[in-house]
């Protein structure tokens, strides 16, 4: 994760404090120091904060980097660095295509583009769901979002990100109670990374972002809906 990208989250919380009516503009040039129109030139993208001016902004709201972060966004350098402090192994997950990702039980060193270093005890954590074939499929392995797909669901998405998907939970079942699950789906040719519903015989994939439509996959008869669910997004990593 960069400082644009930084900049980035920080402006999407602002904004959604400000949607529920829990802050204004003028309450939040107030408490940082700032011009109003300063900070009206923030929240709609004209310019930039300094790192001293984040910071202002950041200490006004009694918020931390970290409570900013999507849930499990991580760096990539920052996740090799924090296992190797805290004594914990690093696994090597594969960073494949969509269509490997979809198609392949085990994942070829062929189909390989790139590898990543992920926690072995982050990875253990996770708590398996599977259905049908994928219980017997490798589990672990990564995909990069392309400009499409993080947009959709920004912000828990970036252009360029990685996602972990975890093969062994394509069970509709939440993963965590009242929070909605970030599954990899397929859908007709592609991999779309949506939350997910089951209704009348359809999955129902649902972006993030209010300006994408919501996309239909009709199931035959025989389907279920843990025959399109790849896999449920465990990680997703931001590189530096």
């Amino acid at each position: 994760m960069n400082f644009q990208d930084l900049h980035e989250l920080v402006r999407q919380e602002l904004l959604r404090r400000i949607d529920q009516g829990t802050l204004t503009g003028s309450q939040l040039a107030r408490q940082a120091g700032f011009q109003q129109a300063h900070v009206s030139n923030f929240l709609n993208r004209k310019r930039a904060l300094s790192l001293e001016g984040l910071d202002r902004v950041l200490a006004s709201q009694s918020l931390t980097v970290e409570q900013v972060l999507p849930l499990e966004l991580d760096s990539v350098a920052l996740n090799a660095v924090a296992a190797k402090t805290a004594g914990d192994t690093v696994e090597v997950v594969p960073v494949v295509s969509a269509s490997t990702a979809m198609d392949s039980a085990r994942i070829p060193s062929s189909a390989v583009i790139e590898t990543l270093q992920v926690s072995a005890t982050r990875l253990r954590d996770n708590r398996a769901r599977a259905t049908g074939r994928h219980a017997t499929w490798q589990r672990f392995l990564a995909v990069r979002t392309d400009a499409q797909q993080a947009a959709a669901m920004e912000p828990l998405l970036l252009p360029g990100s990685l996602a972990v998907l975890d093969r062994h939970y394509n069970s509709l079942a939440p993963y965590r109670a009242h929070q909605p699950t970030l599954y990899a789906v397929r859908a007709g040719t592609t991999l779309q990374m949506r939350f997910v519903e089951f209704d009348e015989g359809q999955l129902i994939l649902r972006p993030a972002a209010s300006s994408f439509p919501i996309q239909l996959v009709p199931l035959a008869s025989h389907q279920s809906p843990a025959d399109y669910i790849v896999g449920r997004v465990c990680m997703v990593f931001s590189e530096l």
